[in-house]
This record gives structure tokens, C-alpha cells and sequence, in this order.
């Protein structure tokens, strides 16, 4: 998503854009441009290297100029507004891929959203996973809640081919072995005959499913039901619902934030 995670994002940290009241929240013109929903961000940068924007009236060719809010933001002479940023949860069915778009048959998961804001998953689900996936399109958010150095909890209940024997159980709080090198320790506990419940501080590619292979089990299936302080709770498979200021503000927190993009409400 291109922004640093480890620091707050670098166009609320820079200034510089002329006409933002102090205390706004800055972005580069190209993100702006492509948040109020102009063009991608690629092509957004093209349009300002042609000349065709203007801020406070006078035309800008550099995509890393900073705009808040309060300037007036213009391309081709029509006033451009920042989309509002926003932050959903879904209960992804079994089949719906985790992308912003899916150019085959199957469903994308921005599908079961009703917004016109461009909303993209945080993090990923398997296809044939479910459960909850958040989707924003405040990329600073995203990036902290994914950054491995947030630690950011998400909890898994998986159903297991066979009941787990305790000394598989113990290897996964410890950390396995795989190709892409060791996993952190994590929390493991039986909440089933063969189901596990699985909190992991990293998220790598199909990790849970690969964790449980490498101790000689397999899942069956996977259901995530929280992530970070968020929980899945009453959400029906393939429904969606805003969050509120203070669930934006709580994933936040989780991530190390203060909660100063959070969306309004």
C-alpha cells in the first residue's frame, strides 16, 4: 500500500499544502485525487504531470504536493472532494475471494458492501476460508493493522480432520518449522473434540492451514472470528456493517495509533 506502517503516515507528519486549516489531515494530490474517486492513483499522477490540476488555483505537477480538506482541489476546472474514509466488517462466505475486484466467476468481497467508497480488504482470507475481513480506504489503517511489528491479533477457530493430540497442541504454541522459516508462538486451546481456537501475532500466506500440517493434522475448515478487538459476533455470512467512531478508534489503539483518520459517523 505504499505508506510506511511504523509511523504515523507520512502526509499527516509534513505539511506544506498551502490553503489546510492547522489540524487537518494531509495527503499527497495523487492520493487525494484518487480517493475522491478521479482516477487510480497511477493514473491520477499522469493527470497532474499533464497540468490538468489545480490547488487554490494554481496548477500542480507534483504528485507528492500535500492537500487537505480545505483546499480547493480542481481537475479540468470541476472541484475534486476526499472521499470520507471508512471501515467495514464482513462475514466473507466460502467461495469470495479477498481482493478489491475478481476479473473471474467468482465473487469479490467488496461485492458485500454497499458503499461507493473504493474499499479494499485488509489483509486476505482464503477463498474456501470464512469469517471476518475489515475493508477501508484508509491505507494508513490498513498498513498498521498488517505491519508485523503491531502484532495485531486475529483469531481463528478451525475444525481438524482428526481430535488433536496434546503434543500438537504444544508445538503449536510454540512456534513450527515451515518453508518460509519458524512462526511465532501462539495461542492455542481446544474449544471442540476437533476443533482448535488459534490467536497469531503474523499472517503469512495460509498460515494456519500450513501450522496445523507441519504437526501432522489437517483443517478442514477455517473460520476467523476476531481481529484485533474487533469480533465476528452476530455479523450473518455474506452481510456487512460500518463500523462505529469507537470501533475505528478501538482497531486504533490495537495498532498503535491514535485514531486521528478515523472515518466520521
Amino acid at each position: 500500500m505504499g505508506e510506511d506502517p511504523g509511523e504515523l503516515p507520512a502526509e499527516q507528519q509534513r505539511g506544506g499544502s498551502g490553503g489546510s486549516p492547522p489540524g487537518s489531515s494531509l495527503v499527497r494530490l495523487a492520493k487525494y485525487l484518487a480517493h475522491g474517486g478521479v482516477a487510480s492513483r497511477r493514473k491520477a499522477e499522469e493527470i497532474i504531470a499533464k497540468g490538468l490540476v489545480t490547488v487554490g488555483g494554481e496548477v500542480v505537477t507534483d504528485p507528492a504536493r500535500d492537500v487537505g480538506d480545505g483546499d480547493d482541489v480542481r481537475v479540468r476546472g470541476e472541484r475534486v472532494g476526499a472521499e470520507a474514509l471508512e471501515v467495514w466488517a464482513v462475514n466473507k462466505p466460502a467461495g469470495v475471494v479477498s481482493t478489491a475486484r475478481e476479473p473471474g466467476e467468482r465473487r469479490a468481497v467488496v461485492e458485500l458492501v454497499d458503499s461507493e467508497a473504493r474499499l479494499y480488504p485488509v489483509g486476505r482470507l482464503d477463498a474456501d476460508s470464512t469469517g471476518l475481513l475489515l475493508l477501508t480506504n484508509d491505507g494508513a489503517l490498513a498498513n498498521r493493522l498488517t505491519h508485523p511489528r503491531y502484532e495485531v491479533p486475529k483469531t481463528y477457530r478451525a475444525r481438524l480432520a482428526r481430535p488433536p493430540k496434546e503434543r500438537e497442541l504444544v508445538r503449536l504454541r510454540e512456534g513450527v518449522e515451515l518453508e518460509d522459516g519458524p512462526t511465532a508462538p501462539a495461542q492455542v486451546r481446544p474449544v471442540g473434540e476437533r476443533e482448535i481456537e488459534i490467536v497469531l501475532r503474523e499472517g503469512r500466506n495460509r498460515q494456519v492451514r500450513r501450522m496445523v500440517e507441519a504437526v501432522g493434522n489437517r483443517v478442514v475448515g477455517l473460520n476467523r472470528v476476531a481481529f484485533g478487538p474487533l469480533k465476528l459476533g452476530k455479523l450473518k455470512e455474506g452481510k456487512a456493517r460500518r463500523l462505529t467512531a469507537a470501533e475505528v478508534d478501538e482497531l486504533h489503539a490495537a495498532a498503535g495509533g491514535d485514531g486521528r483518520s478515523r472515518p466520521p459517523h
